[in-house]
């Protein structure tokens, strides 16, 4: 008898060992923040509050959005710098603020390659350029002749922040139709919209998951996307390459980072658990519908990744005679 009852208790303690060291528990009890560089409304936050109820569901832990809006995603990168290496603060991000920002901005503030680690990669994305809904041009050549006939080779397009892919997209263009096209940077890309549907400015560059539910409701129209083939969930809107505008063809990404130092194992835990999250078929359904392609990517996945797209941004940059301030 007294037999039985220790290997039932051994038993007991194994059940136990193995639940509370699952990968999907979090090493500690704390509730983790997750940043986003830009306000709420837009669609990066919108992603972060799609991805964050479930990962509360399977690390076992609240998962809250935290909004640290401004220069870009700077103020969330600084911010994650200093914060924690205990798993509790990550940095939900797309390129701009990782890959972009540290090429042509020398005061910063961080360098990700240093005071950062990747997390997991979920998805990659297409920007775009959209013209607001009761602008009478409904294709890129229309509004660019446009501007060169009818307001003597000068206008303003909208772009979610200074320094960005869409930016850049902006000056590329100007240069290619020896046009004045300025890029006016908003704080993020909901205000930028804002300003589109109600007609305050004709134009704009920003991301497909920025702009798919204005371009679904008529409110504007999307007339190019980068990339080397259409959007699915845009099948009627040409690539800049297909216009002959090239050096757009790579997609961007979407990462999470933690600060420099996390341990390994609470990164691969909540790597899995994002792992989980995209599997779900109600999450796939929803950031499809915002217009990204699902990609799961390991910590090492991401870091590859962000390598070769920062480098080839770096090449672009320096053909475009960009200097770094």
């Amino acid at each position: 008898m007294f037999e039985i009852l220790k290997i039932q208790t051994i038993r007991t303690l194994l059940i136990s060992f193995f639940v509370f060291t699952s990968p999907l528990v979090l090493a500690q009890s704390s509730p983790i923040k997750l940043m986003v560089g830009f306000p709420a409304g837009g669609g990066t936050d919108a992603i972060a509050r799609i991805l964050a109820e479930k990962l509360s569901y399977f690390l076992g832990v609240p998962v809250t959005v935290e909004n640290r809006a401004g220069n870009g995603g700077q103020i969330a990168a600084q911010a994650l710098k200093i914060a924690p290496p205990d798993g509790t603060v990550l940095f939900l991000s797309h390129d701009h603020t990782i890959s972009i920002l540290p090429i042509i901005n020398k005061n910063s503030g961080y360098d990700p390659k240093k005071d950062f680690v990747p997390v997991a990669g979920f998805a990659s994305f297409a920007n775009g350029f959209a013209l607001s809904g009761n602008f009478l041009n409904k294709s890129l050549d229309e509004f660019l002749q446009s501007v060169r006939i009818q307001q003597q080779g000068k206008a303003s397009v909208g772009v979610p922040a200074t320094q960005s892919v869409p930016e850049l997209l902006v000056k590329s263009l100007a240069k290619q139709f020896e046009l004045d096209l300025i890029a006016i940077p908003y704080k993020g890309s909901a205000p930028m919209i804002a300003d589109m549907v109600s007609n305050q400015m004709n134009s704009g560059v920003a991301s497909v998951p920025d702009f798919i539910k204005f371009q679904k409701a008529g409110m504007l129209h999307m007339v190019a996307v980068m990339g080397t083939s259409r959007q699915a969930i845009l099948p009627d809107t040409p690539t800049f390459a297909e216009l002959g505008i090239k050096g757009f063809e790579d997609l961007s990404y979407y990462g999470i980072f933690a600060p420099k130092g996390t341990p390994t194992a609470t990164i691969d835990r909540f790597s899995l658990a994002l792992k989980n999250v995209l599997e779900l078929p109600q999450i796939q359904q929803k950031l499809s519908a915002l217009g990204l392609t699902i990609e799961y990517m390991t910590s090492d996945t991401l870091s590859q990744r962000e390598s070769i797209y920062s480098k080839n941004w770096a090449q672009i940059i320096a053909r475009m005679g960009v200097t770094a301030q």
